[in-house]
């Protein structure tokens, strides 16, 4: 043997039929290829080593011989000074006891580094029956310890996020068990703890859904795709009040497929479903009256229309229009004629029946939908009534006033099968009746097209118009609140018809759309605005971001984004100098292809607004996930701000809903100088409208550009008509 701390053994006598078997070298390979260190210590105050195998050098950066005996180092030495009294209970307690032993320390090897080790032994006994040695085996277990450290870590961690997480947290049965929550999720079903709600919720499909299918629905969705996303209901809290939660959740499998349970998270967004009821109320119904609004209408009339088709009945559309509301509202003040008109509305509602309609057209124009008659005769009882109740006094604060009203009468089937033509025909009507002297109606006939053929005769005109340069681009300056300064324009197209000077965009777009000719009118507009724009920076003006509208057939078509690049190209316009907006009601009517489109026309790096909002039916879960930018309040709930206590909360929700979202806030139909200070102190972003400027040629918008600021603001009373 080379070492002389290696044991010498007695071999074995040669036999004739192998060669002799070297057990001594067998076990000297053995033990110098084990990884770790045998070892043999006698039993006293400081474990005198007696042999170590050549694992020790590796173990501990000494050589076998530097440890035997001591002759550098003793291996109790080597043991950190806060283990050695827990390595020596740990091993003199086994010893007492005539067990084996097995300890976890840390040792300082010879290069100063820190190791944990695992110590296994058995004491041994010399010939007088005493405890003499220790023989055992010691191995580097530093890994193992560093990966235990990480994962108790990991574990800490995820208990603490278990425990303070704001959302909910659960692990449920299958079955619809409890197995485990969290404290947020307890507080969000209002329990005290979540061993309460364990205890408590041990059927959660009839305890905890108002809608026990909506169980059904989630277990089916994890059955089928194993995870659920997103998923809303309405649950019970312990104290039996309703609130509403977005579930986020997967399926835990095992080894063979099989569900152990269900895990994810909840949150409670009662306060967002009550937030978009308002904005989706404010959406379908008028602000003022509360009875739907143009949009609801037309869904009104759809439906019965199907319905009369199903029943074989008859659908009427009475259009309703005060008479002379216009000379109250001027001579008396608004608040006087916004009582008037809650007067009639509610006067209207007490004439139809209960699956009647009754809805505000805008201004003092009101519809209403009549279903399930089946003669003329149920429709003349209704509208006798309705004039006759119309035409009493009106008493407000103390002075008496006479109403009278003028009806238009359209009937399905007979005079269209749509909500356009039947609303169509029905104004027509009603305009016959006001010629007619008022306070009466009118039945819709043939005779009454000739308001059809002078739109007609306006839609021939408009054909004609692109290729005789009849169209004029004018712009509305757009104001950074913090600034004051100009920033932006709107660009609004105005129709110069000869014989008909200029014509607003309300009497033509509609029919443009219908005719198709939006598409190379849209393009005009796009390109002369992107032109403009790039003239004024080439002239030194102080560069704006200009915005165009687009018009959902626009929008839909498929050329748009070349559209786009091609005008951006032909004017030479940095992207970033122009913005498209799109209404907001037609950004949720197909919002998954739309956001498609949208982001298509982001990679051009343009700016995307959603004009009109709060007058759409917007889902924030769609809304936060569009590329949008800027958000415009419209101008309707901007217009009594500082009157409407209503208005003014759906104003600050909106800002708050833009500026938690990342986008700014634009407030159109900015008026008088209460709206600015309104706007200003509730953060609003940009500013546009009258106080500052009615939309005017792009000369004047070019002098205004020059003065930098509108310092002068146009306090001309705006056009009813005139966007």
């Amino acid at each position: 043997m080379n070492s002389p701390h290696h044991a010498h053994l007695a071999e074995p006598a040669a036999t004739d039929t192998a060669a002799p078997l070297d057990i001594t070298r067998l076990l000297t390979t053995i033990t110098d290829n084990l990884v770790g260190m045998i070892y043999r210590c006698r039993i006293d105050a400081i474990w005198t080593m007696e042999y170590v195998s050549e694992g020790c050098h590796k173990l501990t950066g000494y050589r076998p011989d530097e440890l035997v005996f001591n002759n550098r180092v003793s291996y109790d030495q080597m043991t950190l000074p806060e283990d050695r009294e827990h390595v020596s209970r740990t091993i003199r307690a086994a010893l007492a006891a005539n067990e084996a032993f097995d300890v976890e320390y840390r040792i300082r090897r010879a290069d100063g580094q820190i190791r944990w080790v695992l110590e296994r032994g058995v004491g041994l006994y010399d010939q007088h029956g005493h405890l003499a040695w220790i023989e055992g085996f010691i191995q580097d277990i530093s890994e193992r310890m560093a990966a235990n450290e990480a994962l108790h870590e990991a574990v800490r961690r995820y208990r603490s996020i278990f425990e303070h997480a704001t959302e909910g947290i659960f692990q449920t049965t299958p079955e619809g068990r409890y197995l485990n929550a969290n404290p947020a999720l307890a507080r969000i079903y209002g329990h005290a703890s979540p061993d309460e709600l364990v205890a408590h919720l041990h059927d959660i499909q009839r305890q905890l859904y108002v809608l026990p299918q909506r169980r059904a629905e989630f277990v089916r969705l994890m059955q089928a795709h194993g995870v659920v996303r997103n998923f809303e209901s309405q649950v019970y809290r312990r104290d039996g009040h309703i609130i509403w939660i977005s579930e986020n959740a997967r399926a835990v499998r095992d080894a063979d497929g099989s569900v152990q349970f269900f895990e994810g998270t909840v949150v409670d967004i009662t306060e967002r479903k009550q937030h978009e009821a308002v904005l989706e109320h404010q959406a379908s119904h008028d602000s003022l009256t509360g009875l739907p609004n143009r949009s609801l209408l037309r869904d009104r009339i759809e439906q019965a229309i199907v319905k009369a088709q199903r029943d074989n009945h008859l659908v009427a559309v009475v259009f309703v229009d005060l008479d002379h509301f216009k000379l109250i509202n001027d001579s008396l003040g608004h608040h006087v004629g916004d009582r008037l008109l809650l007067e009639v509305a509610d006067r209207l509602m007490a004439c139809v029946r209960g699956h009647d309609s009754v809805a505000r057209q805008g201004g003092d124009e009101f519809v209403l939908v009549l279903t399930e008659l089946h003669e003329e005769n149920e429709i003349l009882a209704i509208v006798s009534r309705l004039l006759e109740i119309i035409s009493q006094p009106w008493m407000d604060e103390g002075q008496e006033y006479g109403l009278s009203c003028s009806v238009g009468i359209s009937c399905y089937p007979q005079d269209g099968g749509d909500p356009d033509a039947l609303l169509r025909c029905a104004d027509a009507a009603m305009y016959k009746a006001k010629e007619s002297g008022r306070s009466t109606y009118h039945f819709y006939t043939p005779e009454l097209n000739l308001a059809i053929s002078e739109r007609l005769e306006l839609e021939n005109s408009l054909r004609h118009a692109l290729e005789r340069e009849e169209f004029r681009v004018y712009y509305q300056p757009r104001i950074d609140v913090a600034s004051g300064r100009i920033i932006g324009a709107e660009a609004l197209i105005r129709w110069d018809c000869p014989g008909k000077g200029i014509i607003p965009p309300d009497s033509f777009i509609s029919i443009a759309e219908e005719t198709g000719l939006i598409i190379p009118i849209g393009q005009w507009i796009l390109e002369e605005a992107c032109r403009q724009n790039s003239a004024w920076q080439r002239a030194g003006l102080p560069p704006i971001n200009v915005s165009v509208n687009l018009s959902p057939i626009q929008f839909r078509h498929t050329g748009l984004v070349q559209s786009v690049a091609s005008a951006l190209a032909q004017a030479r316009l940095d992207p970033a100098f122009l913005e498209l907006e799109l209404t907001e009601s037609f950004v949720m009517h197909d919002a998954e292809r739309i956001n498609v489109a949208m982001k298509s026309l982001k990679t051009l790096g343009v700016d995307i607004a959603v004009d009109d909002f709060g007058t759409g039916y917007s889902s924030l879960s769609y809304l936060k996930r569009f590329p949008v930018d800027r958000l415009k309040v419209d101008k309707s709930f901007v217009r009594d701000i500082d009157s409407d206590p209503d208005d003014a909360a759906i104003v600050r929700a909106i800002i708050t809903l833009g500026h938690a979202l990342g986008l700014k806030v634009v407030a159109e139909g900015v008026e008088t100088l209460a709206h600015l200070e309104f706007l200003r102190q509730h953060g609003c972003d940009e500013l546009q409208g009258y106080y500052f400027s009615r939309p005017i040629p792009a000369l004047e918008m070019e002098a205004l550009l020059c003065a930098g600021d509108p310092s002068q603001p146009d306090m001309h009373p705006p056009d009813d008509h005139e966007p």
